[in-house]
Order: C-alpha cells, then structure tokens, then sequence
C-alpha cells in the first residue's frame, strides 16, 4: 500500500488537492441527483394525487365507463381520458388483483389495455398500504412504478400508479452529465494544481539543490568551499523562514570548518616544526650518551645503567619524532615518490626480518606466482609492512601464526597480515589507526602508538585504504594499493 503513496511532497499535495476537489465534486454530485430524484418524485406524488382513482375506478363496472361520458373517450377495458400514457390501474378484491390495465402511449393500439402480472408482481401490489400514500413498487413487466391505494366503493382497492421511467431517465441524465464535467474539471484542476504547486514550491527545490550540493562535499577534510547560499522569498512565508533559516546554518557550518582548517594548519605546522626542530637535539642527546658508554674508564653501575636508559629512550624519542615529521608531511599533502616497486620482493624482505624479530612465531606467506609490481614509495610501503607485522609481533603471543597474503585483481592489489591472536578489544577497534592509541595502555614502552596511523596515511596517499576484520583467533589487517600497474 505505501509503494502506490506519492513520495515526493509535490506529488502529495497535487494528489491531496485533486482527491479534495473530486470529494467535493462527488458530495455536490450526489447532493444534485439526490435532490432531483427527491424534487421529481414528489413532482410525481404530486401528479398522482391529481389523478386519483378514476383510471381504476372504472375497472370497478367490467370496463363500462362512468355516467355522463362520452362511449368514444373510453374503450372496453376503462376510462383513459386524460391519464397520461403508462398510467397503471389495479383493482384488488379480497387481496387479490382482479383487474390490471395500463394506458398505452398515443399512436399505439387500444385494443386491449391489460396488462399480465406476475405472482411477485400481484404480492407485491397487494402489499402496499391503503393510507393515501405514494409507495414505490417494482413490477417486473412494468419496471418501478410510483403507487397509491385508496379503498373502492364496492369493498375492493383501487390502485393507481405513475411510472419512475421519465423521473430515473433525467436523473441518469443529471449523473451522466455531472459526472462528464466533473471528471474534465479533476483533469484541468490536476494539471493547474500541479503547475501550481510546482511554483510554489520552486524555492523549497532550491533549497534541496542547495543541500544536496553541500551534502556532497568532502567536509572530513581540507578547506571546503560551501556553494552559494539558497534563494530567500519573502520571509514571510514558511519556505522563506526555511530558506533563511538554512542560510545560517550554512554561515555557521562555514564558519566551523574554517575554524577547523586554520587549528589544523597550525597544529600541522606546529607538528612538522616542533618534530623538525627536535630531530638535532634528540640525535645529540643519543650521541653523547652513547659516547658516554665508550669511556675507557671505570664508570659506576649507576651511571652505566642512567646512560643506557638514556640512549634507549633518545632513541624512542626519534622514532616517534620520526613519525611525527612523517605523519606531518603527509597531512600536508606532500606528494611521495611515484616510482615501479616490486611489492612481492618488498613483502618477502619484510617477512624475513618479521621472522629474525620474532622468532617464537610462525610465519607464512601466500604470494601468487607472478611478481606484482606496483606504483608508489618503495620505502614508505615497507614501512607499512614493517608497522603491521611489528604489531602483530608484539601484541600477540609467542606460537601465534602469522599469514601474509598478496592478491591481485585488475581493479586492485591487496595486501593482508592475519594472526590468530587473542584479537583486538571490539571498543578499541573503531579508533584503531588513531594516533597514540595503544591496544594495552599497561605497556607503555612498546611503540609510540603511531604505528597504525602511519599505515593509513600511507595507503591513503597511495590512493588506498586499510580496513580492520578482528574477533577472538582472528585478525586481519587488508591494506589496498589501487590498480596495479
């Protein structure tokens, strides 16, 4: 049922005002053959009480007319001066139809004016009411006819009846016509109200056009330029108060994003200084405590055991420096290299320091037969195999087995680590290639919780992405590159 509902709002008002006007049309439709059947019949009753019982009253004498008229006015069967043609009178005796004769139309024979009644027909004759009242009867050779009984002089009934035929035909002629004019005017007004419709909802379109634009702008990311505002008719009205309404939501969206690029192009640029600025520092902190260890002569334990945590930690500290330079520049959108890279190659290197890194896991591959080569930053796409199988290193058990697969298609090459760890918390997962996020924040000093934000910035600027499938002794990492060249 709701699939044959219009769905635009355009359509429902046009269907609305459309079914409106033909419940008017049909309510003034009815009313009109209503009050014309009723104005006709009474018309009828009307003629009826004129008439009275002289038609029937002459079947009373076997057809003799009445005293005082002339033999050539009347015929065998009654006296039908002056009845209109289908005139019906009935004689009743006892409950019984005795005599029935109908008053032929001029130019017919009047040879015989009676008429044969059926048994329903006869029942239903003797039924009406002798109260001076019209009734309607149906007759099934005479069709309805409109009756009155009054009581005879000789102990019998009289029944005299008009036929419903001119009063149905000129009502079927009211509905006929009524109905032909009222469906042209359904059609006319469907068309204008459409039309009309239509321009009176034009600036809500433009509206929708306005938000549909904005709706398929990238508003995640960079600077965005929102389109020019909708039209605004007179405020006065509800698609106006709208119109303006939307305007300055788009103000204040505008407004926000602009807001947002500028604290995100200094925050970048306060990323890529602050990590630029503090790669000379870190290396010399790590220089001279590594210098420190190589002194000849005796150094207490404590000293020792201070300097080695503070080469360990400088180093940490330029990786993560590292990263953050890295993630920096590619936030900035500076392109990498573009060159042909044997990604086969590059996965069997990785797994092979994978496995020298980590020797109490397994290690597979699953590698097609032909190199795949693909188009992007040699040194970049290692770092993402590194990062990937490094985490699957360190966040799972000593025995797990850990698949590294490479397929192509036409249309992309994908690369996939899975382990059958322990997987990775369902509330941890959604904010996974966030930056700093650690799925055990106890261990502290394993990584710089960059590792996986790397991977994704790496794969988007290689024109891919990175997609995360994990449950309890499943987790798959699926790194996807683009075409293959």
């Amino acid at each position: 049922m709701s699939r044959l509902l219009p769905r635009t709002l355009r359509a429902r008002l046009t269907a609305g005002l459309v079914v409106l006007l033909a419940l008017g049309c049909a309510a003034v439709g009815v009313a009109a053959v209503v009050g014309l059947n009723g104005f006709l019949t009474g018309r009828l009753d009307e003629q009826l009480a004129e008439v009275g019982n002289r038609f029937p009253a002459s079947l009373e004498h076997g057809g003799v007319p009445p005293v005082g008229h002339d033999d050539h006015d009347g015929d065998e069967h009654g006296d039908t001066r002056r009845q209109s043609a289908g005139t019906l009178g009935v004689r009743l005796l006892d409950g019984k139809v005795t005599n029935a004769a109908v008053v032929p139309s001029s130019g017919a024979a009047t040879a015989d004016l009676t008429v044969a009644l059926t048994a329903a027909d006869r029942r239903a004759l003797a039924a009406v009411p002798v109260d001076g009242h019209s009734h309607t009867v149906h007759l099934s050779t005479l069709d309805e006819y409109r009756v009155r009984a009054t009581g005879g002089l000789d102990g019998d009934v009289l029944i005299t009846g008009l036929p419903m035929e001119p009063v149905e035909s000129t009502v079927h002629r009211l509905a006929l016509v009524a109905g032909i004019v009222f469906g042209v005017t359904l059609v006319i007004a469907g068309v204008a109200g459409a039309l009309w419709v239509r321009w009176s909802l034009r600036p809500l379109s433009r509206v929708a056009a306005t938000a549909t634009r904005v709706s398929e702008l990238p508003l995640a990311s960079g600077e965005v330029a929102l389109p020019p505002r909708a039209p605004e008719p007179d405020p006065r009205s509800e698609v106006g108060r709208m119109a303006g309404a939307f305007n300055r939501m788009l103000g204040h969206v505008e407004d926000a994003l602009t807001k947002r690029h500028a604290s995100e192009e200094r925050l970048r640029s306060f990323a890529a200084d602050a990590s630029h600025e503090l790669r000379t520092p870190v290396a010399s902190v790590r220089g001279h405590a590594e210098l420190a260890l190589l002194h000849p002569g005796p150094v207490p334990p404590d000293v020792t055991r201070a300097l080695e945590r503070i080469a360990a930690e400088s180093s940490r500290m330029g990786e993560m420096v590292d990263d953050l330079l890295l993630l920096a520049r590619l936030d900035a959108g500076r392109p990498l290299e573009r060159r042909p890279v044997d990604l086969t190659r590059l996965v069997l290197d990785a797994v092979t320091d994978a496995r020298a890194a980590g020797p109490g896991h397994r290690w597979t591959l699953e590698l097609p037969e032909e190199p795949v080569t693909v188009t992007g930053d040699a040194h970049r796409l290692h770092q993402v195999l590194a990062n990937l199988l490094a985490n699957a290193r360190l966040h799972t058990p000593e025995g797990t087995q850990v698949t590294v697969t490479l397929e192509t298609d036409p249309a992309a090459t994908r690369l996939s680590v899975h382990d059958d760890g322990p997987g990775i918390p369902e509330d941890l997962q959604p904010r996974i290639f966030d930056r700093f996020t650690r799925a055990d924040h106890r261990r502290t000093k394993t990584g710089t919780g960059l590792g996986l934000s790397i991977v994704s910035a790496v794969a988007e600027a290689h024109g891919g992405r990175v997609t995360l499938t994990s449950s309890p002794g499943s987790t798959t990492f699926t790194v996807e590159l683009g075409a293959m060249t």
